[in-house]
């Protein structure tokens, strides 16, 4: 059982992981593109 508990949680980290680097890559291009579309309207 404690292995299998375990293994759960590193699961769940290597997914946390996973969802926090797309979140931020997503912030950064968002800011891009938003940063871009300010510079060519003002």
């Amino acid at each position: 059982m404690k292995n299998k508990e375990k293994k759960t949680n590193y699961d769940k980290g290597k997914i946390f992981v996973k969802i926090m680097a797309g979140v931020l890559a997503l912030l950064m291009v968002a800011g891009t593109g938003i940063t871009l579309v300010y510079a060519l309207m003002a």
